[in-house]
């Protein structure tokens, strides 16, 4: 991780020992989990001390009727998965990076995201609450088995996508559903030109995918993953098939495997992450110049693997397309800028910053060059 040369390392393992390491601590600080998305947005700035969230790990509470767990920031989401599934339950989120052990934590802050987000939504959708340690040592809540949220901010939200820059979350309440009883994927060859307009057709329509991605391997595939009971599934399947011609044929589930697989991307080429309205993502794409890419058409994210020289071109082309781009891999010594041309929502994302960490102690350089040192 960039920036943390020559810092001190702590790893707490309780909310106490949380607020105390800030307490405890002067200058910057850098929130590191699993490392999965270390190099993910801006180039983190020199900081003094590294809190390393991997201390806080397990179950809370998990109340199987009500349907929701919480969780420590630092438990990785693929162990939390096993343990909820002897109940039958799960967290309904699968992005690439879950299997890498990647932490609840992390994933809330970098607002990660998969095919399940068709139908799901990123973990923004799922967390209904939080506990966040603050910049001063203060401990807030929101959400979750707390009603009222602390000073009005809905505290689960405004750190979804906050690279760890506005706080410590410490503990983590999420909403669970059952576990698919089946799934079957079914593959149509297809260029990226023709992918829109047969997406449209599948959600136009009564068929419910539960993940609907194309991905550039083979020459373009559109992916269409169905989940549901044993015996509607098959029946639900034939339709598609039907719908999308001749060509449509079952898939083995590894994948959603080699999906991940260009979702991280290679070491050689800059990974970007994008979202943008459904309608104008294949046109969008189709401007830039990836080597690789996967685009979820009824949700709107979208991973391109880019040669080095075209992150800027790219960043801007989206922002045109008023869409949103963060840098999710950058080869080493690229100097490559982690967003776009500044959103009209900046004021209020450096408003929030000043709001929380008045000093600007948490994660700086994450949200560079939009805001630069201390706000």
């Amino acid at each position: 991780m960039s920036g943390t040369t020559g810092s001190t390392s702590v790893r707490p393992t309780d909310l106490k020992a949380v607020r105390d390491a800030v307490l405890d601590t002067a200058g910057p600080i850098a929130i590191a989990g699993a490392g999965t998305a270390a190099d993910w947005a801006g180039d983190l700035d020199p900081v003094d001390t590294v809190l390393d969230t991997t201390g806080l790990t397990g179950v809370i509470t998990h109340n199987p009727g009500d349907m929701t767990v919480a969780v420590r920031a630092g438990t990785p989401l693929r162990a939390l998965q096993d343990e909820l599934s002897p109940h039958g339950q799960h967290v309904s989120f699968d992005a690439a990076r879950v299997a890498d052990g990647a932490t609840v934590g992390g994933l809330v802050a970098t607002a990660d995201a998969g095919p399940a987000a068709l139908v799901f939504g990123s973990l923004r959708d799922l967390v209904i609450g939080v506990t966040i340690v603050l910049a001063d040592g203060s401990v807030a809540r929101g959400g979750g088995h707390v009603i009222k949220n602390v000073a009005g901010y809905d505290l689960a939200k405004v750190l979804h996508g906050s690279y760890g820059a506005f706080g410590v979350l410490a503990e983590v309440v999420l909403r669970l559903h059952p576990v698919p009883r089946a799934s079957t994927t079914i593959a149509l060859p297809c260029p990226l030109e023709g992918a829109g307009e047969r997406a449209a057709r599948i959600l136009g329509g009564p068929y419910e995918p539960a993940a609907l991605e194309w991905v550039s391997d083979d020459g373009g595939r559109l992916l269409v993953r169905l989940e549901g009971t044993r015996d509607a599934l098959p029946a639900r399947a034939e339709r598609i098939r039907e719908l999308l011609g001749p060509e449509a044929a079952d898939t083995p589930d590894d994948v959603w495997e080699r999906h991940a697989g260009l979702v991280r991307g290679s070491a050689e080429g800059a990974v970007l992450r994008i979202g943008a309205r459904p309608s104008r993502l294949p046109d969008l794409l189709s401007r830039l110049r990836w080597r690789t890419a996967t685009a979820g058409l009824g949700s709107g994210a979208a991973t391109v693997e880019l040669p080095v020289d075209a992150v800027v071109e790219a960043h801007g082309l989206v922002h045109e397309a008023g869409g949103t781009s963060v840098l999710r891999r950058r080869p080493d010594g690229a100097g490559l800028p982690g967003w776009g041309p500044p959103l009209s929502a900046l004021a209020v994302l450096t408003a929030l910053k000043r709001e929380l960490d008045p000093e600007g102690r948490f994660g700086p350089g994450r949200f560079s060059p939009w805001i630069q040192g201390a706000p």
